[in-house]
């Protein structure tokens, strides 16, 4: 069933292939850049080679930032024109890593690219909202999450293609290239799906008040900083994919390759976390995997301790499958679980959940990966011990007495 919307809508297909670009453009401005990493940070003079790992961070600095506005805002002045200043703003980014000369200018760009990005990515789901519900819209929403699910896999790939052939600038220009596609794609063909009644007036006072409703919230305090540890030990995953497996084991070009392998295990759980719910509950899965993953990284750091932080690189693999397929199960669930309790301020909700998880994963995910010293201990490290730490957060928040609602919307 679709809302009263202004204009006609796009035939299926396409707006589902348009839907798929938008929330994609932030996957792909994520994993591309992997294997460029040590030549960005060579040519524009990093002081440390991890601080090329900064690159990745500064991107997510921005996208929490805008995860925090671009829905109540598009609930105020609608979709069409959050999307344009979005993506203006990263094709801005875009062009500023083209040109830029020193490490400063670059984390700015990405920082823009970031904030830029975090408009489609969120305000896509807002408009598949606007016009679908129920099964129709996990329908459109699962064909979507599978295009989203690949980005990691061919991501890279793409970007050590692009390296093969010209320098790193070419990645932001390819980048570039897909935001104005984007950008005129949309603005020629989709509508605008908020009617003028459906909107809500944005105020500082109404940001404010879901915050202090997640704070207050145990269930929803909890899972959000379970969700923001699990995410920390991925970002630091992300930041020490590259060094690891291009550095420490030499693989060299095959890094991407090898990078899309062990990302599959992350997709795979995606797809197959909707019939595990229905089979075990969100609880009891979302606890199952936790403790497996703290498990298999407590065994794992030890093993990789007495072989002196250099572990066979088979076991390396056989270890990432695992620990991202759990990692995919919990993408899946802790979010949801945060938003059980909040689903009188949803719009709101969602946006700082997610912001605050982000920014709770942000400095973890730089510490972890800042940490590498040829060996791959504190990546291991990093995990044994955000899981660890999360296994308690998710006990505390589970039997928690709700508190009366701060606001209803």
């Amino acid at each position: 069933m679709t809302n009263s919307s202004p204009t006609k809508q796009l035939p299926f297909a396409e707006f589902v292939a348009l839907m798929a670009l938008m929330i994609a453009l932030t996957a792909v401005s994520i994993d591309a850049m992997l294997p460029a990493l040590p030549q960005i940070g060579e040519e524009l003079g990093v002081l440390r080679a991890n601080d090329s790992q900064l690159i990745l961070s500064s991107f997510f600095v921005g996208l929490a930032i805008g995860q925090l506005f671009y829905g109540p805002v598009s609930d105020s002045l609608g979709r069409k024109p959050t999307i344009y200043f979005g993506i203006v703003l990263f094709i801005a980014g875009c062009i500023l890593s083209i040109v830029a000369q020193d490490f400063r200018m670059m984390l700015t760009a990405r920082v823009l690219q970031g904030l830029g990005i975090a408009s489609p990515r969120s305000v896509a789901v807002a408009i598949v909202r606007d016009q679908f519900s129920g099964p129709m819209m996990a329908r459109v929403m699962s064909f979507i999450m599978s295009v989203f699910i690949l980005m990691p896999i061919i991501a890279p790939v793409m970007g050590q293609g692009i390296l093969l052939f010209a320098g790193w600038r070419a990645i932001f220009g390819f980048l570039l290239a897909l935001a104005v596609i984007a950008f005129i794609w949309f603005g020629i063909r989709q509508s605008e799906t908020l009617s003028s009644e459906n909107r809500i007036d944005f105020s500082a006072k109404l940001l404010f008040a879901g915050f202090r409703e997640v704070l207050t919230n145990r269930t929803a305090l909890g899972f959000t900083i379970a969700s923001g540890l699990i995410s920390g030990a991925f970002l630091g995953y992300l930041n020490s994919a590259q060094p690891v497996f291009q550095e420490q084991y030499q693989l060299g070009a095959r890094f991407p390759l090898i990078f899309a392998v062990v990302a599959i295990a992350s997709g795979l759980a995606f797809i197959l976390n909707a019939n595990l719910v229905m089979r075990y509950g969100m609880i009891k899965l979302t606890s199952t995997a936790n403790m497996f993953l703290a498990a298999i990284s407590i065994i794992y750091f030890v093993y990789a301790y007495f072989m002196q932080g250099h572990p066979p690189l088979w076991t390396l693999i056989a270890y990432f499958l695992a620990n991202l397929f759990a990692i995919g199960i919990l993408f899946g669930n802790l979010n949801s679980m945060a938003m059980e309790p909040l689903g009188h301020i949803a719009g709101i909700g969602t946006a700082v959940v997610s912001s605050l998880a982000s920014f709770i994963s942000i400095p973890l995910g730089a510490w972890v990966g800042q940490g590498f010293n040829g060996t791959v201990l504190p990546l291991i490290g990093g995990f044994a011990i955000l899981s660890f730490i999360s296994i308690f957060v998710i006990q505390w928040a589970n039997g928690a007495p709700q508190p009366k609602p701060a606001f209803e919307q």
